[in-house]
């Protein structure tokens, strides 16, 4: 006889043994029915054995001299207990809550005054998958390949896997993409190829086994591969923008500091072709102030017309050293000095001039100062 009642229980006998499924962290109980207690209590004896997957036997609770012994390690103390009064002949054993290492084959043993019962029950804890894990391995850009992964780190095998996308607007397909490829060696895995705009979207992944399920989300966003462009020109056009004014800074820094430099520089130069500071030539009065000079005293003429004189011979003398100049003097005017170019004289003028000195008036040969 077998009888599943939901879908995290299901208990089937067959004779003697019992199966019952359950999922960790539940209550569950294991049945245990006699008849050897009625008549006497004194020498009745229960006993629940565990015999895990890997073979190992331990005892769980135990009845014997009127007294109920449970507490033979850690791990179950406190989680097991007779759940209904043993000594009428029920000596279910329950269990909370359910943890995997309760999983194995329990055997119930009942003796009184020589007479044996047994009976057997195989308990299997079920764990529900962990949260899974959603990612994405592959390239968001059109003509593209992208493979959705999901798995689940603990739960009790088998553990399905299953992909679906969200429907997000009205009129959107829950199922996959055409294209899309699920990996049976690895169920958790599909495959989306080639890409489109149309791939875009929630995908949920749904990991579940006999004890439950549980899901993660994942978004695609599929790029078209000109925006990519776009955004890669436009980050360098900013980055060679910046550059660009960087530099124009410089260039005007340096400009100013050039423009500054050669402003502090320019009055220690010295040019060396710059003219020489001019005299003005100023020629005495006529010889009507000659006149109005000799007028003045004999002494006075007489001095003037022997310093000319002098003068004179002076200038001829240096005229006949160098025949082809003769200077001229100047007299100094103002606070500036201008000087003139001597002229050239002839040879036969400046030795006449020698030989004629006193035809000449003396106030035509001297110059004044100013």
């Amino acid at each position: 006889m077998r009888d599943c009642s939901s879908v995290s229980y299901c208990v089937g006998t067959l004779g003697t043994h019992t199966e019952i499924k359950r999922v960790a962290e539940e209550k569950v109980t294991l049945p245990c029915h006699h008849q050897l207690g009625l008549s006497e209590t004194d020498t009745l004896d229960i006993e629940w054995l565990l015999t895990n997957n890997e073979g190992g036997q331990k005892e769980v609770i135990t009845y014997s001299s009127r007294r109920v012994y449970s507490n033979f390690s850690e791990e179950q103390k406190g989680r097991v207990a007779f759940a209904s009064n043993f000594l009428a002949g029920d000596a279910s054993l329950q269990i909370e809550p359910l943890k995997p290492s309760d999983e194995g084959r329990y055997t119930c043993k009942v003796k009184n005054s020589g007479r044996y019962m047994w009976s057997y029950v195989i308990l299997k804890v079920l764990v529900r998958p962990s949260k899974p894990k959603c990612e994405l391995e592959g390239e968001l850009t059109e003509g593209s390949d992208l493979t959705l992964q999901c798995e689940s780190s603990s739960g009790t095998k088998p553990i399905v896997y299953y992909w679906q996308r969200i429907r997000e607007k009205e009129g959107e397909d829950e199922h996959l993409p055409p294209k899309a490829t699920v990996d049976f060696n690895n169920p958790g895995r599909v495959l989306l190829q080639n890409l489109t705009m149309s791939f875009s979207g929630l995908y949920q992944c749904t990991a579940g086994n006999e004890a439950g399920k549980e899901s993660c989300v994942v978004r695609v966003t599929v790029q078209y591969v000109q925006s990519i462009g776009m955004v890669a020109g436009a980050v360098t056009g900013i980055v060679a923008g910046a550059l660009l004014i960087f530099l124009l800074v410089w260039l005007v820094i340096r400009r100013k500091d050039k423009k500054r430099y050669e402003e502090e520089e320019r009055p220690n130069e010295i040019r060396e072709d710059a003219e020489a500071p001019k005299a003005r030539l100023v020629k005495p009065s006529t010889s009507s102030s000659g006149s109005r000079s000799s007028r003045s005293g004999s002494s006075s003429t007489r001095s003037t017309a022997n310093s000319a004189s002098r003068s004179q011979r002076t200038m001829s003398t240096e005229a006949a050293t160098q025949p082809g100049l003769a200077t001229q003097a100047f007299s100094l005017v103002g606070p500036e000095v201008r000087c003139s170019e001597p002229k050239k004289v002839h040879h036969t003028i400046l030795t006449k001039a020698e030989t004629t000195p006193s035809t000449i008036p003396s106030q035509s040969r001297a110059f004044q100062t100013v």
